[in-house]
């Protein structure tokens, strides 16, 4: 993430998109890219295995970030097929490439018995994805190119992706880098299988706002047109709407699920579940809108969104989790994005893409929904403060 070029978004973005020169530099940058990460993963190793007291990961880093070096051949064919909103074979494609992943990493993992599964399998995974889609994706044979005018367009439209990455990295990972300052190991642990099952829904939004409504957003644009605008709305609301309701199933029945599949060590897990998967509805409301402006070529009003979002939600955090432990840190991830929506509806509403009632409706109901389950297990989550 920290080294992310904006080149998929480029392809989907860029007029230029479908010639295959264009193509075939993102291609070419996109390998070197992996390389360049790779020998980063080599160098990391030396330190991570001091700081973690763990000499294999000397052996066990380099191995796994050869994963970097096979994505970074992955055919430019996907990211046309999303440009276009051509999803089904390459939703095929990646389906296949996971289960046969998976079940190649259980073949390993019975056979080694070993994290060495896990490197070895992740690596041969990646391989097999990239090369069902070379296989199976319609669409130009990539070759080795560097265009210079196509270097400097993906150049200057990713300059401001590569700082927004950034920014997404810590919106996603800072309440788990601030409260391991805070909790013990064990507590700590607990979290993350909390947070998993709470933001299924919102990695899901993120997902869809990426594949689906950014080049949604190329073609029918709500700013060349009403219709558009409508149909966009329309679309973007039942999105929403499905999403919001299978957060409100992850909250209702998250602690049941957490009590029927761990013992009581990790029954913390279960409010955690709940308040977080409230503290994710402003997220899920809003996830993807920002597109808008990305696909007409505003990376820069992408990148301040997301940064200012990111360091509000890292403040927020940090007070929250110091007074409040557990229970404040959540909070804060909510009132993040909260609090910074005036923002993305200034900048939306210079793209005609501002959805004030939709947005007012569908988080009124979410919220009031999730505050209900709140509500139901609030002794539960009275658990959570310190």
């Amino acid at each position: 993430m920290f080294s992310d070029l904006g080149i998929r978004g480029s392809i989907v973005q860029n007029r230029r998109g479908d010639e295959p020169d264009f193509l075939n530099t993102a291609w070419t940058m996109q390998i070197i890219r992996g390389f360049l990460l790779w020998i980063g993963a080599c160098l990391l190793s030396f330190p991570a295995a001091a700081i973690y007291d763990e000499p294999l990961l000397l052996q066990l880093l380099p191995v796994a970030g050869l994963t970097l070096i096979v994505t970074g051949f992955q055919t430019t064919n996907s990211y046309s097929a999303i440009r276009n909103l051509e999803l089904g074979r390459v939703t095929v494609v990646e389906l296949t490439a996971q289960v046969l992943g998976l079940v190649l990493i259980g073949i390993l993992a019975w056979a080694l018995r070993s994290v060495w599964a896990l490197a070895i399998g992740t690596v041969l995974a990646a391989s097999l994805k990239v090369l069902l889609m070379h296989i199976f994706l319609t669409g130009i044979r990539n070759r080795f190119r560097l265009d210079r005018g196509s270097v400097s367009e993906i150049f200057r439209f990713g300059k401001y992706i590569f700082f927004t990455s950034l920014a997404a990295f810590l919106i996603r990972q800072s309440d788990r880098a601030i409260l391991g300052a805070f909790l013990p190991l064990e507590t700590f642990g607990v979290y993350n299988i909390g947070w998993v099952l709470a933001s299924v829904p919102s990695l899901v939004a993120v997902a869809l706002g990426e594949k689906v409504m950014f080049p949604l957003y190329r073609l029918r644009h709500p700013l060349d047109d009403i219709g558009n605008r409508r149909k966009i709305f329309a679309a973007r609301r039942v999105v929403v709407a499905v999403l919001l309701l299978v957060s409100l199933f992850f909250a209702v029945f998250g602690i049941p699920a957490v009590e029927v599949l761990y013992d009581d060590r990790y029954i913390l897990a279960g409010p955690i579940v709940v308040l977080m998967a409230s503290a994710l509805v402003p997220q899920i409301v809003t996830q993807g809108a920002i597109r808008a402006a990305v696909a007409k070529g505003d990376s820069r009003s992408f990148f301040i969104m997301m940064t200012s979002t990111s360091l509000l939600q890292v403040v927020l955090v940090y007070f929250g989790a110091r007074e409040l432990g557990i229970f404040g840190a959540i909070l804060g991830v909510g009132a993040a994005t909260i609090l910074t929506y005036p923002l993305l509806a200034l900048i939306l509403r210079r793209y005609k893409s501002w959805d004030m009632w939709g947005d007012l409706t569908l988080f009124s109901l979410g919220a009031a929904a999730h505050f209900g389950a709140c509500w139901w297990y609030r002794e539960e989550i009275l658990q959570l403060l310190p």
